[in-house]
């Protein structure tokens, strides 16, 4: 009787081709930090369970050592618990590594609405300037009374839009306009979309698919406004998508910061196309999707702002409003739902296959 071959591996191995043996072996290969992750969070709660045995002890000064060892222990686990969560939740979107457009509209409440939605542009200027990004404005149409009709900007730097894409939707405002005589309390809106920032390789656009139009800017400008053609529009010809600029004098430049928004635009409906199926059952809406929803109000008499989403109030709207702590720790709320609801749907995508 023939001896086994030592090198021909299991009864498993041997019934498995070289390419499916491969994808195992990276399997696996890829699932060694999660399971190295899970057996240190197992060895920490076993001893967190042993600490709580000393905390009874009748040594002061073995009592506090067991204190100070718990205390550990607890940031330990809450660490490897996220550390986890990240492992088990699938790698960034290509849009999570972009850049983006930011977009804001006044929606219902006339002048009030427009004086709110000049607010929130603030409040993402100085979001962006507390980050360290850049924020250059491509658009800027205000009202009679200093508010905004509609604005854009380009927004670059690290994390940008991974950080600011759960801002699309619509804003909600609640409070007594300036123009209020009788003190009665408004309710009014503006609309937010934020749209990824594709790069000149990831995304190209055939220039035979676009019209250029030159034209004279319109609005507050002074004497330039009415001699130079230097606003321009830009149609993309298969899908209509429009997109103008008339900030800078230079014809040129408006032309570039046009074409900014419009890649974004088309780049935020291809992204949409792709993974409609994907976010159509999530609660946390990503990018433009959410444009039609409520996702937050911003109530002046109670002090609060409130994110409907998540169900989570925060205090102090003067200070949210100066775009910093405040509007990161919601933000970073709302990523932190969102992951766990990655990992729900993965988890029913797999009960689903099995």
């Amino acid at each position: 009787m023939l001896g086994r071959n030592p090198h021909s591996g299991t009864e498993e191995e041997q019934g498995c081709s070289e390419e499916e043996m491969r994808a195992k072996r990276t399997k696996v290969s890829q699932l060694a930090p999660l399971i190295q992750s899970i057996k240190e969070l197992d060895t920490k709660q076993k001893e967190i369970a042993e600490t709580e045995t000393l905390l009874k002890d009748e040594d002061p000064a073995l009592r506090e050592l067991a204190e100070l060892e718990r205390e550990g222990c607890v940031q330990d686990i809450q660490d490897l618990r996220q550390k986890i969560l990240d492992l088990l939740i699938p790698e960034e979107d290509e849009a999570d590594l972009s850049d983006l457009v930011l977009e804001v509209t006044a929606g219902v409440g006339g002048q009030e609405a427009m004086l709110f939605t000049a607010e929130l542009f603030d409040m993402y200027h100085g979001f962006a300037q507390h980050h360290g990004w850049s924020f250059d404005i491509l658009e800027h149409m205000t009202s009679e009374l200093g508010g905004l009709r509609h604005a854009s900007a380009s927004i670059s730097g690290p994390q940008s839009y991974k950080t600011m894409k759960f801002e699309g939707g619509v804003h909600r405002v609640q409070r007594v306009p300036k123009t209020e005589k009788q003190g009665r309390m408004h309710t009014s809106t503006m609309t937010v979309a934020v749209l990824p920032q594709p790069t000149e390789i990831s995304f190209t656009i055939n220039p035979k698919d676009l019209r250029i139009d030159t034209m004279r800017a319109s609005g507050a400008g002074g004497q330039h406004v009415n001699t130079t053609d230097s606003a321009v529009r830009i149609v993309h010809l298969p899908t209509g998508t429009v997109a103008e600029c008339q900030q800078e004098r230079s014809q040129m430049k408006n032309k570039d910061k046009a074409m900014k928004a419009l890649r974004a635009k088309l780049y935020s409906k291809k992204l949409e196309e792709v993974t409609s199926k994907r976010y159509n059952q999530r609660k946390v809406q990503i990018g433009n999707k959410g444009r039609s929803e409520k996702i937050r109000t911003y109530n002046f008499a109670q002090d609060r702002i409130t994110d409907h989403r998540i169900g989570m109030t925060v205090h102090d709207v003067k200070g949210f409003l100066l775009g910093e702590d405040l509007l990161d720790e919601i933000n970073s709320s709302l990523q932190e739902f969102s992951d766990q609801e990655t990992l729900l749907e993965l988890l029913g995508e797999n009960e689903e296959g099995s």
